[in-house]
């Protein structure tokens, strides 16, 4: 019975201890509105409210990539 109770209580923390090891991934992407005006969003997963805009870059690993994006699609006068 003890090895039960100890197995029982080893699992929880062992994913917590996983969970917690586990590095935060935090996709970044770049919008453009109807407007013409882009945006770099944190969390590739929400999406900005309403219609007419169009995500032009997806899956960007960090701000410094999305930031990257930007500029490129404004040299090419996607964005303004």
């Amino acid at each position: 019975m003890k090895q039960l109770t100890s197995l029982a209580l080893a699992v929880p923390m062992l994913t917590l201890a996983f969970a917690a090891a586990t590095p935060a991934r935090a996709d970044y992407t770049l919008i453009q509105f109807a407007s013409g005006y882009c945006e770099v969003w944190s969390n590739s997963a929400d999406n900005p409210g309403g219609a007419g805009w169009t995500k032009l870059a997806i899956a960007l690993p960090n701000w410094d990539a999305g930031q990257a994006a930007y500029h490129a699609a404004r040299a090419q006068g996607v964005c303004r």
